[in-house]
């Protein structure tokens, strides 16, 4: 499954609970939010394994340092940047 993205980005908060639609490639994603989802955040698409690379317009951005599941918000708390973290 390498280059298809396992995040979206929102454009606007989303408040959990809820259901979101993701058109992925030729797919249509149900996916059930988790977690709040700030403006401009990433939330997992589908699962992610611990070490799992983490995918954004197919292009590898991360691995992942927990299991994150589909639905919840995909951020520096659960993900090590290949591109090293603004916060450090």
């Amino acid at each position: 499954m390498e280059g298809i993205d396992n995040v979206a980005i929102v454009v606007e908060p989303i408040e959990a609970p809820a259901e979101i639609v993701v058109e992925a490639a030729s797919d249509k994603i149900v996916v059930h939010i988790t977690d709040n989802i700030p403006f401009g955040h990433k939330f997992a698409i589908r699962d992610i394994p611990e070490g799992g690379l983490i995918l954004k317009y197919g292009e590898p951005i991360g691995v992942a340092r927990i299991d994150i599941k589909a639905g919840q918000h995909v951020h520096v708390h659960n993900l090590e940047s290949k591109r090293g973290r603004g916060d450090q």
